[in-house]
């Protein structure tokens, strides 16, 4: 077996193409390089590099090799990886969310549930759902859209609304519920991380203009002190992140206005999973 730190020296030389490149790269001297290029050729019995006088180069077969050898570098990093993270979603259920409703839900179900687990800080990219389950990083994932495959499968969580906050002397405010169309060339401040939401708002609000705001305590701030409309839902309004005091909650009536979530999760972690699941459907709001 050809010891990984021969296969790092080759792809490091392919990249660097000098010797003493390769020596500082890698921290070591450059004899040390030679005599590990001299023994991976022994190893495999055919010739990697080209020998001249001040100058070695690698054959064809050379870099064919270096090629092979970062592949292989690169899956005996991702078989730690995946073992790692393995290991851990054992010990303690990793849950991560494509938006910031459903994380809300499970960092406030976590103080009553006897459960252990924890939720990721970070929004999760819709596109890495998938993979993030298959390397083990997580779990399960809420997301928003249903994954069935070989070895995920989804189970129904529940929907989140959008409801627009708007100053209680606007004359939509008057009414009963409100739709995107009536929304029309409104100044909104939003958070930046609403994950589907954001398209959902630029997508469906004509002319509209959105503040965005990275940090909640800056949103705050501005919902207390500005008249500005901005966005809550059934699972985000009684959170008190923002300030709705002088503001009128309405429902927005678009089908858009609502999302779909479901719990994705490896299917051989479906009795792992289940009874947190079961927990965040109870208490999810209508």
């Amino acid at each position: 077996m050809i010891d990984n730190y021969l296969l790092e020296e080759l792809v490091t030389f392919a990249k660097y193409k000098t010797l003493a490149k390769t020596a500082a790269e890698l921290n070591v001297t450059q004899p040390t390089v030679t005599r590990g290029m001299q023994k991976l050729e022994d190893e495999l019995g055919v010739q990697l590099f080209d020998r001249q006088p001040n100058r070695i180069s690698l054959t064809k077969t050379g870099e064919l090799a270096a090629e092979k050898a970062n592949a292989l570098l690169q899956a005996n990093q991702q078989f730690i990886t995946e073992i790692k993270n393995y290991a851990q979603s054992q010990q303690v259920l990793k849950v991560a969310s494509v938006a910031p409703g459903p994380s809300i839900l499970l960092e406030r179900l976590h103080e009553q549930s006897a459960l252990d687990y924890q939720v990721a800080a970070d929004l999760l990219p819709e596109a890495q759902a998938a993979e993030s389950l298959l390397d083990h990083q997580y779990t399960f994932v809420i997301t928003n859209q249903e994954i069935q495959t070989d070895l995920i499968e989804s189970r129904y969580i529940g929907q989140e609304h959008l409801f627009a906050n708007l100053d209680q002397f606007m004359y939509l405010a008057n009414q009963q519920q409100v739709t995107f169309k009536e929304l029309a060339g409104l100044s909104f401040v939003v958070l930046s991380d609403i994950g589907p939401w954001r398209q959902v708002i630029q997508d469906n609000i004509p002319d509209a203009k959105f503040l965005y705001q990275n940090e909640y305590d800056a949103l705050t701030e501005l919902t207390k002190y500005t008249n500005f409309p901005f966005f809550t839902t059934n699972i985000t309004e009684p959170d008190g992140t923002y300030d709705t005091t002088d503001s009128v909650s309405l429902p927005i009536t678009d089908d858009s206005a609502t999302i779909t979530f479901y719990a994705a999760y490896l299917k051989d972690q479906r009795r792992t999973v289940a009874p947190l699941i079961k927990e965040l459907g109870e208490i999810w709001p209508e």
